[in-house]
């Protein structure tokens, strides 16, 4: 889904406020899945940023009213495709 918000660019993000919920809601979605990880995994593997995809998502739910966009974009476009990498990898092993 990341991928895909991302693909359409920069400049539609910033211009739809619509897209820019979608990332939100994307982050939240993530920031889930990890919560419900065991600490043992977390803490097992810090180069994956576990944590902070939690705090997005902690942010994103209850402090909806401060969020950047520009973080969050730079979170999707940038961020979460490394972590992903990092996650495949750790999968296949």
């Amino acid at each position: 889904m990341a991928g895909d918000l991302v693909s359409r660019g920069k400049l539609a993000y910033d211009r739809d406020v619509q897209l820019q919920l979608a990332a939100e809601a994307i982050q939240h979605r993530i920031g889930e899945a990890v919560r419900r990880l065991p600490a043992e995994v977390v803490d097992a593997h810090p180069e994956i940023r576990f944590r902070a995809m939690k705090r997005a998502r902690d942010k994103i739910a209850h402090n909806y009213d401060i969020v950047d966009p520009e973080i969050v974009w730079n979170t999707l476009a940038v961020a979460l495709p490394e972590d992903a990498a990092k996650i495949r990898e750790l999968l296949g092993r």
